[in-house]
């Protein structure tokens, strides 16, 4: 099945949080849209199959948004994670619902949790 929802986070400075999501998290940009140079950026990007669009713009959005992304072994994703230079806020832990799950915070405070689930 594919993504039906596609969660939308607002940043500050694309320049800063762009580079933090694809070089460090490792997702590809899919596309870019400015309604004019130096207008504020909305992205689509993806990894593993999983979609997010990052936005400048003001009224799209608040800063300080959450993700819950299920990802296949988040301890291998955490691995990759810091050969990227990112260290995760919480590092993967077992969690009473039976996940495995670690806390990452974009530059600009959006969390983004990876889980993987152990049943």
């Amino acid at each position: 099945m594919s993504q039906t929802v596609i969660p939308q986070l607002r940043i500050l400075r694309a320049d800063r949080s762009l580079p933090f999501y694809v070089d460090g998290l490792g997702f590809a940009v899919d596309w870019e849209h400015r309604f004019e140079p130096g207008f504020p950026l909305f992205v689509q990007i993806t990894r593993e199959g999983q979609t997010l669009f990052l936005t400048e713009h003001v009224d799209d959005c608040e800063v300080g948004g959450a993700v819950y992304l299920m990802v296949p072994d988040v301890d291998e994703c955490h691995r990759r994670f810091l050969a990227n230079g990112v260290t995760a806020d919480e590092p993967p832990q077992d969690t009473p619902w039976d996940t495995r799950e670690m806390l990452v915070k974009d530059p600009d405070g959006n969390r983004l949790r990876f889980a993987t689930d152990r049943g």
